[in-house]
């Protein structure tokens, strides 16, 4: 073995110890994970099991519920469209629909259900039918037909923000309108068009919406839910309401085909899915996002963008039906992405594809991957302190991304949020925030490593 090899294998052993820790912090029970470079897989690896009370094990192609990964596909579709000169993205929706809210002389067009700006913040949609299929709990809203659906939509006049164009709104919902466009315009179903129009070219003949094609397979996710730390076996959502939005199940390895078109200017093997022109378009950030870690961020069309992941732009989704889970990234420039899945609906995909990307640019992820950086310093934090004598004992503790100031005086408990000075710990500075006034809380690493915490008045030394 070569010192390459050797330090490829040792690169892939780091990564996977991580993602088996993230598999054990969050309860995950099966995962699976696909590489792709210049059109071929280089890695793939699987973990876990697909079904917890069979011990069946993750394969490359035990589908899973990729959520909202299948607004790309979506997209694709509506691109497909209009280079055949059946509709333009900047068409009205009203158009093709019924249609019947948002501001009289600037109409929602499909260009804004594509890239979340039409104005509309969140109607819930997706919320009812996963609720309902799982099932979770009733919302008791109306929400089993297109009827229905449309009832939903053209109730929600009140409900708009802003003009289209202007504001970010991820909107489930609207993906469903594009779906009925597709419908529309094509005259076939939406799922019966995605598969003869993507997923057959793709050769991702596995990959469906259907239940009856999903219950044949004899290679398939148990989706899992988890309740009181008990992963909990639900039902997947099968909705047509839900399929142009969330609706997509599929494997690592065929969703490899997927990447392996998107990294090869629209084309797969012997056919062009998409032009070069349409993809470059989908590409493009068409509404910004509140900042992330790499550089400006925003939606294009079915797709996340990042500008600056370690100086090259990320493209990428993540998907979530509740209780199954998917992530996709790729970098152009570099001809590389990452797909993840998992049987569950809190699966951190990102942390893992960024973890590959990063390493595959010979960057240690735990450096350059910012949630490992903080995940670290929180832990680093975390524990108990004295002041003077003991006199005075408090806790830091992580919940919920945050650290945790808790103080005990007599039978009075007493429990604060800290509030980071700087995103990325930076400094080691937080504040309590109380009706308006800021107290400032530092903690201070000393060369031993010993770390002393000091709020106000007082010092307090870390004992454990």
């Amino acid at each position: 073995m070569n010192s390459n090899e050797k330090n490829n294998e040792e690169m892939w052993e780091r990564i996977e110890q991580r993602i088996a820790k993230i598999m054990q912090k969050d309860k995950i029970p099966g995962l699976s994970v696909a590489v792709v470079k210049d059109q071929e897989i280089i890695y793939s690896k699987n973990f876990g099991v697909r079904n917890l009370a069979k011990n069946q094990p993750v394969t490359h192609n035990t589908l899973f519920g990729i959520g909202s990964c299948t607004k790309v596909f979506t997209c694709l579709a509506i691109m497909q469209l209009a280079e055949k000169g059946l509709l333009s993205i900047n068409d009205p929706v009203k158009k093709y629909l019924p249609f019947k809210i948002g501001i009289e002389d600037k109409p929602v067009q499909i260009r804004h259900l594509m890239s979340h700006s039409s104005g509309i913040p969140n109607l819930g949609s997706a919320t009812v039918l996963i609720l309902r299929h799982a099932p979770l709990f009733e919302t008791w809203i109306p929400f089993a037909t297109k009827e229905d659906m449309y009832l939903l939509v053209n109730g929600a006049q009140e409900e708009i923000v802003d003009e289209p164009g202007e504001r970010y709104f991820y909107l489930n919902t609207g993906y469903t309108l594009l779906g009925e466009i597709i419908e529309t315009v094509s005259g076939l179903s939406y799922e019966d068009y995605i598969e003869e129009n993507i997923l057959k070219p793709l050769k991702m003949s596995r990959s469906t919406f259907l239940q009856e094609k999903f219950d044949k397979d004899e290679d398939r996710m148990t989706a899992y839910i988890q309740e009181k730390d008990k992963p909990i076996e639900k039902n997947h959502p099968f909705d047509q309401l839900i399929y142009a939005a969330g609706g997509l199940l599929s494997s690592a390895n065929e969703m490899a085909n997927f990447l392996a078109m998107m990294l090869n200017e629209g084309r797969y093997e012997n056919s062009q899915i998409i032009s070069t022109e349409s993809l470059e378009e989908m590409f493009s950030i068409q509404i910004d996002v509140p900042p992330n870690f790499y550089g400006r961020n925003g939606y294009a069309f079915g797709l996340g963008i990042s500008e600056d992941f370690l100086g090259k732009k990320l493209i990428g989704h993540s998907g979530s039906t509740g209780m199954s889970s998917a992530y996709f990234c790729f970098i152009p420039e570099l001809n590389c992405g990452v797909v993840t899945m998992a049987n569950a609906g809190n699966i951190p995909g990102s942390l893992v594809g960024h973890s590959i990307l990063s390493s595959l640019m010979g960057k240690d992820h735990e450096e350059t991957v910012p949630f490992f950086q903080i995940q670290a310093k929180m832990e680093q934090f975390s524990g108990e302190y004295v002041n003077y004598k003991g006199i005075n004992k408090v806790k830091i503790y992580i919940e919920n991304g945050l650290l945790f100031y808790e103080s005990k005086f007599g039978e009075t408990l007493n429990k604060v949020a800290l509030i980071p000075e700087d995103a990325k710990l930076a400094d080691n500075r937080f504040y309590i925030y109380s009706f308006g006034y800021k107290t400032p809380v530092t903690f201070e690493i000393k060369e031993n490593n010993e770390i002393d915490l000091f709020i106000e008045r007082n010092c307090f030394h870390k004992i454990k």
